[in-house]
């Protein structure tokens, strides 16, 4: 009976403690952006600012797409 229950204890641990553990980066500094370079799957992704959320080849894609809002398709 009492280990069914610090069975059931160390379960719900695991589940609460899961999506804290999963969504750390591991302090990588994010850029005025809000972006940083993803060194373990490559490419680039953001966390805050306009594109939170979002990922990208790289940060010039980023840079693309950027220009691309604040000045409308076929300007610089």
């Amino acid at each position: 009976m009492q280990r069914a229950l610090a069975g059931r204890i160390v379960a719900l641990l695991v589940l609460v403690a899961l999506p804290a553990v999963a969504g750390a980066h591991g302090g990588e500094r994010l850029d005025s952006y809000g972006c940083h370079k993803n060194r373990g799957a490559g490419g680039y992704h953001c966390h805050k600012g306009q594109f939170a959320g979002k990922s990208f080849m790289s940060k010039q894609e980023m840079l693309k797409e950027r220009a691309r809002r604040k000045f409308g398709p076929g300007k610089p």
